[in-house]
C-alpha cells in the first residue's frame, strides 16, 4: 500500500511539472509584432564632395580609432580611459543593473517553490469542550515538512513580452555604454588636440618674441646712431611686450585642457602632467561609408532603436491585462507525530489546484494603460527618427568642416608665406633708411596674425576630424550588442575591446 501511494505521489508531481513546462508554449503572445521604424537614408552625403567613399575592404577606423592619428602620446592616454574613466564605470554599472532587472523578470517563466519546516509539541486542556473528548489532556508532537509550488501560467504572453522588453532595454543600456565609451575617447582626443594646438601657438609666440627682441636691438642701435627716433624704440618695445603677454596668456587655456585630460583618465589634475608637443602634421583622411550604414554603426542610434522595440513589447504587456490570469498551485510534504516516521510513505500529503482571475470592470484603467503604452511607443519612434536625423546632421557638419578647413589651410599657408615675405622686405627697407618703423610694425602684426590663424586652423582640423570619427560611430557595429544579455556573451563597447 505504501509503495503504491509513493508511486501515485511521484506520478502526480511529474504530471504537474509537465503542465508547468508545456503551458507557456501553448499560449499566444498578444500585442503587435515588432518592425524597425522606417527612417529616411539618402544614397550619399551632401558634403562628401570628391572624397572617395569607403570600400568594403577598408579598415573603417576599427575599434581603437585614435591610432589613425599615429600619435603615441595620444594612444597611451586613450588606453587609460577604459580603465579609469568614472563616467564609463557608471555606464557599465547601469548596464549591469539593466541585466539584473532582465534576470529578475525572466524568473517568472518558472514556478516559485517554498519550504517551511516546523516542529511543535502541544498539550490539550483536560477541560476543553466538548466534554469527555478523546483529546482532552493529551500531549502530542507535530513535525511538518511542507513544500509549496505557485505558478502563473504565461498563456497570453505577459511574461514573454515583459522579458522581451527588459532584454531590449538591457541591449539599449549596452549601446548606451558604447556611446559613453565613444564619447569619452572623443572628448579626450578633442582636449588633447586643443592642448597641442596651444603648445604650437605658444611655440610660435615664443619664437616671435625672439624675433622682436632682435628688432628692438636693431631699433635701439639705430636710435644711438641718430637714425631712429625714441618713438620707434618705444613702438618696438610695445610690440615685444604685447607678444610676451600673449605667450603667457596661452597658458591659461592650455592648463584647463590638461586638467580636462586628467579627469578623463580618472586622475586628479595634481597627479597628471601633459608634456608640451606642438601640432605639426595635418589630420589623416577618414573613410566614410554610405549613410544607410550609419544606422548600424552609431551606438546612440542603436540604443534608440532598441528602446522602440522595448516600448513595442510593453504594448503587449498592457493588452495582456484584458485576459484572465491562470494561477496553478500545489503543495505537498510530510507530517508526523514522530521524527522517525516523518519521511515515510504514510506521512505524505499533497494538494493541487488552479484558479483564473479576470478583471470585469475597472472604469477604463486597462484602456488607459494601453493608451499610455501606445503613446510611449510613438514617443520612442519619434525619438529614434530624430536621433537618426541628428546623426546625419553631425556627419554632414563635420564633413563640411573638414573639407572647408582643408581648403582654408591651403590658402592660409599662402598668406603666411606672403606675410613673411612682406615683413622681410619691410625690415630691409627700414635698415636702409627708406621707411619708418611703423611699416615694420604693420608687417610684423600681419605676419603674426596669419601664423596664429594657421596654427588655429590646424587645431580645428584635428578636432573636427575626431568629431567626424565620433559622428561615424568610431568603428562600432550593432552586431556587437549582446543577443542574450541576461546570461551569455561578453559585452563589447567597441570592436577592439
Amino acid at each position: 500500500m505504501n509503495a503504491r501511494r509513493m508511486i501515485s505521489v511521484e506520478n502526480f508531481w511529474r504530471g504537474f511539472l509537465l503542465v508547468v513546462a508545456v503551458l507557456p508554449f501553448t499560449g499566444c503572445a498578444v500585442g503587435p509584432k515588432y518592425r524597425t521604424p522606417v527612417t529616411p537614408a539618402p544614397p550619399a552625403y551632401k558634403e562628401l564632395g570628391d572624397w572617395k567613399p569607403a570600400q568594403p575592404n577598408d579598415q573603417n577606423l576599427g575599434g581603437e580609432w585614435w591610432k589613425i592619428f599615429q600619435d603615441p602620446q595620444l594612444d597611451a592616454l586613450e588606453a587609460q580611459v577604459n580603465v579609469s574613466n568614472q563616467n564609463l564605470k557608471a555606464a557599465g554599472a547601469q548596464f549591469r543593473q539593466a541585466r539584473a532587472a532582465l534576470r529578475y523578470n525572466r524568473a517568472d517563466y518558472y514556478p516559485t517553490v517554498t519550504a517551511g519546516p516546523s516542529a511543535t509539541r502541544t498539550r490539550v486542556s483536560s477541560h476543553r469542550p466538548p466534554p469527555s473528548s478523546i483529546f482532552d489532556g493529551i500531549t502530542y508532537n507535530d513535525f511538518v515538512l511542507p513544500f509549496d509550488f505557485s505558478y502563473q501560467a504565461d498563456v497570453w504572453g505577459r511574461v514573454r513580452r515583459t522579458v522581451e522588453s527588459n532584454r531590449e532595454q538591457a541591449q539599449a543600456s549596452a549601446a548606451d555604454l558604447a556611446t559613453v565609451n565613444l564619447s569619452m575617447h572623443a572628448d579626450l582626443a578633442l582636449d588633447y588636440f586643443q592642448a597641442r594646438s596651444h603648445d604650437a601657438e605658444e611655440q610660435l609666440l615664443n619664437s616671435t618674441v625672439k624675433q622682436y627682441e632682435q628688432a628692438l636691438q636693431l631699433t635701439q642701435s639705430q636710435f644711438r646712431g641718430g637714425i631712429a627716433s625714441e618713438v620707434e624704440v618705444k613702438q618696438a618695445m610695445t610690440q615685444l611686450q604685447t607678444v610676451r603677454a600673449a605667450a603667457i596668456d596661452v597658458g591659461v587655456l592650455r592648463a584647463q585642457y590638461e586638467h580636462a585630460v586628467a579627469i578623463l583618465i580618472g586622475k586628479p589634475p595634481v597627479e597628471f602632467s601633459l608634456p608640451p608637443l606642438p601640432l605639426t602634421a595635418p589630420p589623416p583622411p577618414i573613410p566614410v561609408s554610405v549613410p544607410s550604414e550609419l544606422l548600424e554603426r552609431r551606438p546612440d542610434i542603436a540604443a534608440a532603436e532598441r528602446r522602440v522595440a522595448a516600448a513595442n513589447a510593453q504594448i503587449g504587456v498592457a493588452k495582456s491585462a484584458y485576459y484572465p490570469l491562470i494561477n496553478l498551485g500545489a503543495s505537498g510534504g510530510f507530517e508526523s507525530s514522530s521524527i522517525t516516521t516523518l519521511l515515510t510513505g504514510p506521512s505524505g500529503l499533497w494538494s493541487v489546484g488552479g484558479s483564473a482571475v479576470m478583471t470585469v470592470f475597472d472604469v477604463g484603467r486597462r484602456r488607459a494603460v494601453t493608451d499610455q503604452a501606445l503613446a510611449a511607443y510613438d514617443y520612442q519612434v519619434a525619438a529614434y527618427r530624430e536621433n537618426v536625423l541628428t546623426g546625419f546632421q553631425q556627419v554632414e557638419d563635420n564633413l563640411a568642416a573638414v573639407r572647408i578647413l582643408e581648403n582654408e589651410a591651403r590658402v592660409q599657408d599662402e598668406a603666411v608665406v606672403a606675410a613673411q615675405r612682406s615683413l622681410d622686405l619691410s625690415i630691409t627697407r627700414y635698415k636702409g633708411g627708406v621707411t619708418t618703423y611703423l611699416e615694420v610694425i604693420t608687417a610684423q602684426s600681419a605676419a603674426l596674425s596669419d601664423q596664429v590663424t594657421a596654427v588655429n586652423i590646424l587645431g580645428r582640423r584635428m578636432a573636427n576630424t575626431a568629431l567626424l570619427i565620433q559622428a561615424l560611430g568610431g568603428g562600432w557595429e550593432k552586431s556587437s550588442l549582446p543577443e542574450r544579455p541576461e546570461c551569455c556573451g561578453k559585452l563589447v563597447t567597441s570592436n577592439a575591446n
